[in-house]
């Protein structure tokens, strides 16, 4: 009953939130410079031409006549046409997903097991030479731009050694690069919190008691620390999952990836409004949607926290 209470609650946030999503962004994209008809026509054709295309797209009537009618489309499951190529923005939404779902669920799987193992190895070594360089190239890792790792991996291992195709969406050849390129910092962030909850872990006074009741060393570390260090770690991976599936824009650019990111970035160069409200939507339902996992991992890994009991 509990889980059912919150799980309400979170459906009723959501759409408060997503309403109020829309209409922001539907006011920032009318309030910029510019105007889609003529992006979509050029600078040379007629006023006549231009005024029927506004018609056209609706864009001559008031803001809250076109805001209103926004929202009555969203409620009937669609998401409009895309001023360019008069598609469905959903049923384009629908295609470019699953490539980003895959880009970002390749590269949390790299990423997961990559920094947290790094963070909690240089937990252990604290002090040492290898916990300096773990350290070091964690720093490295989030220091680095997502724009020159990719350029870089792409120039060493597509365009020296030949291995894989340097751009363009498909299977594991062409999920590669940008997959790795995508979960560099996400190690990196991983590995430093990991670290420092590790290391705040092991002076508590639990494992203190564990190491002298004579429980292995290995148990320690697994039962003891990792566990109790999992809560910021699952965060960190919920956050960096959400915003991929948000479309990691530079990154599919990079490789030109056909991912939500490369559509919603095309979206805001044609001035293409249906496609960025369309994306920006999806994107925030995502990210919602994940936050809640998130919070119900929490329930599951540590029982203290009683989300689904609060009233």
């Amino acid at each position: 009953m509990g889980f059912l209470i919150y799980l309400i609650k979170k459906i009723i946030i959501t759409l408060f939130l997503l309403l109020g999503i829309t209409f922001i962004t539907f006011s920032l994209t009318r309030a910029l410079p510019g105007d889609p008809a003529l992006a979509l026509v050029g600078q040379r054709a007629s006023p006549q031409v231009i005024a029927a295309i506004r018609k056209q797209m609706g864009a001559d009537r008031p803001f809250i006549v076109q805001y209103l009618d926004y929202v009555r489309m969203l409620s009937r499951g669609e998401m409009g046409r895309s001023y360019s190529t008069r598609k469905e923005v959903l049923g384009e939404i629908k295609v470019k997903f699953p490539n980003t779902f895959k880009l970002a669920l390749a590269a949390m799987l790299l990423a997961a097991p990559l920094g947290a193992g790094l963070g909690f190895w240089g937990a252990i070594k604290r002090g040492t030479r290898t916990d300096l360089f773990l350290s070091s190239i964690s720093i490295a890792g989030i220091s680095v731009p997502v724009f020159f790792s990719g350029l870089l991996l792409m120039l060493l291992i597509s365009l020296g050694l030949k291995l894989v195709p340097p751009s363009g969406t498909g299977g594991l050849r062409f999920l590669l690069l940008p997959a790795i390129t995508l979960a560099l910092p996400s190690a990196a962030t991983l590995a430093r919190v990991t670290r420092t909850m590790v290391l705040d872990i092991m002076d508590m006074p639990f494992v203190k008691t564990a190491r002298a009741k004579g429980i292995g060393e290995w148990r320690v570390n697994a039962v003891h620390i990792l566990r109790n260090a999992l809560i910021p770690i699952v965060t960190v991976m919920g956050l960096d999952f959400g915003s991929y599936l948000n479309g990691a824009v530079l990154t599919e650019t990079i490789f030109g990836w056909d991912g939500i990111g490369r559509y919603a970035v095309d979206g805001i160069f044609r001035r293409d409004y249906p496609v960025v409200l369309g994306t920006i939507l999806v994107g925030t339902a995502v990210f919602i949607i994940v936050n809640m996992i998130v919070d119900i991992a929490y329930h599951v890994l540590d029982p203290r926290v009683r989300v689904f009991d609060q009233k």
